[in-house]
């Protein structure tokens, strides 16, 4: 197993640009699988609409794809942001933690790696987004349901804070041999209604 550890400003930084939404339900879009042109330029101008967040530009010939259901924007913290009609996330790529090459031997290691630094993410986030709805870890015997049902699925650690339209979820996974996980961190994405 290799891990990497590196500092969480990065993470800061989306965090303090995700809190300053309060009220995602103007960003939300509809409830479909659609994707397409139509639905990345609506979802756009909502995200335009409700936030400072500059969208990345077409270049010169570039199309929106058929298939495509989403798009990124730049904070002006210079955060990159990937947001969907029902999801948004930070795409950071150099903070925190992780694991990774786990092998069926290392799920101990990774485990521990997670549960040692599960507490430095989770307070970051209570920095920007206040006290959590809910905090629970697999140690539970009702940890998969006790949020709701199936969201401790595929996670170690769970936190969550409830806004108008989303939910900001702050988790790590879980590492297990079969299926072999082969990569571990903590993450954090917003689920909007």
């Amino acid at each position: 197993m290799k891990t990497q550890e590196r500092p969480l400003d990065e993470d800061d930084l989306a965090m303090a640009d995700l809190a300053e939404i309060q009220d995602w339900r103007p960003i939300a879009g509809p409830d479909s699988d659609a994707s397409g042109p139509a639905v990345v330029r609506a979802l756009v101008q909502r995200v335009m609409n409700a936030t400072d967040w500059q969208p990345w530009p077409l270049k010169p010939g570039q199309q929106i794809e058929p298939g495509q259901a989403s798009w990124g924007f730049t904070t002006r913290r210079g955060t990159t942001m990937i947001v969907f009609d029902g999801m948004a996330f930070a795409d950071v790529r150099n903070a925190g933690w992780c694991a990774y090459r786990i092998t069926p031997d290392d799920i101990p290691a990774a485990e521990a790696g997670l549960d040692d630094h599960w507490p430095d993410h989770l307070e970051l986030a209570r920095k920007h987004w206040g006290e959590p709805d809910y905090v629970g870890d697999e140690s539970s015997p009702t940890f998969l349901d006790e949020w709701a049902p199936g969201a401790g699925a595929d996670r170690r650690h769970l936190a969550v804070w409830v806004r108008p339209g989303a939910q900001l979820h702050l988790f790590s996974n879980k590492p297990t041999r079969d299926p072999l996980t082969v990569a571990v961190g903590v993450n954090y994405a917003v689920y909007i209604d």
